[in-house]
């Protein structure tokens, strides 16, 4: 025990580059979390059916699908900080657009293009903060990151109930705010770092491809557990979860949420710690078990005799999901390294989004032949199947060597370290 104490204090501070990164998308998920509830709420106000408010989200979701292979180029091409601020801008000025939309067709091209720019920064932001992250602390960094939007949006729908009071388009007010407020953040802290920079021809000389990733075999099983992680907790958690609650507990409305919330306070608590673990213990242990505790999670959750235990599993499936986030992206920095990787980061990028998109339309079709228990059952399989995807490869921590040792010597020689 002393020796770790010894060791713990003895870890650096993070550089001003990670606070600025995760500074923005503290902004950007604020910001979202005051505009989600308003989007569909504006277009019923147009005189829309359900579904065609509903096909707002879903023309974003399928616009950064598309987005992501060019936003990947762009990263490579111009840069991270160029091709974050620009794709941050991109959605700055369609939030702003949508205040002035006249009629349903021009909101719903406004959140599309949206959606492009979302593709632009979040694959951008991915790289800088792979970047950024000292090498023995990407998972600290990973679960810092994933704490900032967590947080971000826990508050952004306590504003939300404040904002609406000034009409349904004021959260778009709000919205464009917090991405200007991001946009700066990260262009004025970053414009002279050498750490987003890279050194010395970091990431200039030196690109990783999509080909050349996908023979690496914890990227492969990076994709598959992405797959199902946005599956199962982009997907399935926001729309099958709460059907269930208010399908099998009716007469309180309210009960959805207070699931969902106990999901988010798993997540809390957790998140940081994990990323801590996942430097010490490695990446390989804690994506096991958490793919193994998010999988019995959903496995357990259709046959819940009460709320309170519905409430409990969904809990314990949020400790789940705060060891494989982070994890997640602590692999993906030890796969990319000091390479310039934009298209294997869009990649990575793409799958989650694939997985959050086709996710609720095959477990609501499913719920709606045979019942919520095979819908659940299909998304516990898939997260078995990501979890015996990590059991069969090395920990990625092994990478270290092969692809981090050049691009640390560059940062640590520009920054005059010895």
């Amino acid at each position: 025990m002393p020796r770790r104490s010894a060791l713990k204090s003895k870890q650096p501070p993070l550089p001003f580059e990670v606070w600025a990164l995760v500074g923005a998308g503290f902004c950007v998920a604020m910001g979202y979390g005051v505009l989600a509830p308003a989007i569909p709420q504006f277009a019923i106000d147009f005189g829309v059916s359900n579904f065609w408010a509903s096909a707002i989200v879903s023309a974003f979701a399928l616009m950064r699908l598309v987005a992501a292979p060019p936003a990947g180029w762009l990263v490579t091409r111009f840069g991270e900080r160029r091709t974050h601020a620009s794709g941050l801008g991109i959605v700055a000025l369609s939030t702003a657009a949508c205040i002035f939309a006249a009629d349903f067709t021009q909101l719903l091209i406004l959140r599309a293009l949206g959606g492009v720019g979302s593709a632009m920064f979040t694959i951008a932001a991915t790289a800088l903060i792979i970047k950024v992250s000292p090498i023995e602390q990407r998972g600290r960094v990973a679960g810092i990151n994933a704490a900032g939007f967590l947080f971000g949006n826990l508050i952004g729908p306590v504003f939300g109930a404040l904002v609406a009071g000034f009409g349904i388009r004021a959260p778009f007010v709000f919205y464009f705010c917090t991405l200007v407020a991001a946009i700066a953040v990260v262009w004025f802290s970053l414009r002279n770092s050498v750490l987003a920079a890279g050194g010395k021809g970091f990431g200039n000389t030196e690109r990783l491809t999509l080909p050349q990733a996908l023979r690496v075999p914890q990227y492969r099983s990076l994709l598959t557990s992405t797959f199902v992680y946005g599956w199962a907790t982009y997907g399935v958690r926001v729309t099958a979860v709460p059907l269930f609650v208010a399908f099998t507990f009716p007469g309180d409305p309210t009960l959805a949420a207070w699931v969902l919330a106990a999901y988010a306070g798993g997540n809390v608590l957790f998140i940081i710690p994990a990323g801590r673990w996942i430097d010490s213990v490695g990446r390989k242990p804690l994506l096991i078990a958490g793919m193994a505790i998010f999988t019995l999670g959903f496995f357990l959750f259709p046959v819940s005799p009460n709320f309170w235990i519905a409430a409990g599993i969904m809990c314990v499936a949020g400790v789940g999901s705060a060891f494989v986030n982070p994890g997640q992206q602590a692999v993906l920095a030890d796969v990319v390294g000091a390479r310039s990787g934009g298209s294997a980061i869009a990649a990575y990028s793409m799958v989650a989004d694939l997985g959050a998109v086709i996710g609720p339309l095959i477990v609501g079709a499913i719920i709606d032949a045979a019942g919520f228990g095979w819908g659940f059952s299909l998304t516990a399989a898939l997260l078995a199947i990501g979890l015996l995807s990590w059991i069969v490869i090395p920990d990625s921590r092994r990478l270290h060597a092969l692809n981090s040792e050049n691009g640390a010597e560059e940062v640590r020689d520009a920054k005059g370290e010895s």
